[in-house]
C-alpha cells in the first residue's frame, strides 16, 4: 500500500507533540521510507480500515504510525509513537 497524502486533524498533532514526541515530518518520512503496513481492525465506514505502518524517519528512529485508509492513496493520521521492544522485533 503506497501512500502520498495524509490528512491531518489538529487535535491529532498536538498530541503526536505532546503525548509521544512525534513531528508531523517523521510520519511523512516513515511513509517516503516504505514502511510495513499491517490491518489492524476494520473501520466505522466501509473501506475505511484502520492500519498500522512500521518504519523509520530519516534519523533512524523508529515509529508506528496508525491511519485510516481513506481510499486511493489517502491516510488519516490517528496517532503515532515509538515501536516497542516487541514491534521492533517482529518489524526485522
Amino acid at each position: 500500500m503506497k501512500i502520498t497524502e495524509i490528512i491531518w486533524l489538529e487535535d491529532i498533532v498536538e498530541k503526536l507533540i505532546l503525548k509521544h514526541n512525534v513531528k508531523e515530518q517523521e510520519v511523512i518520512e516513515v511513509f517516503k521510507n516504505r514502511p510495513n503496513v499491517r490491518f489492524i481492525e476494520k473501520g466505522h465506514h466501509k473501506a475505511e480500515n484502520v492500519y498500522a505502518a512500521l518504519g523509520q524517519t530519516n534519523s533512524g528512529r523508529k515509529l508506528i504510525v496508525f491511519f485510516v485508509h481513506k481510499g486511493g492513496k489517502q491516510a488519516l493520521i490517528i496517532s503515532a509513537r515509538e515501536m516497542t521492544n516487541s514491534e521492533r522485533k517482529k518489524n526485522e
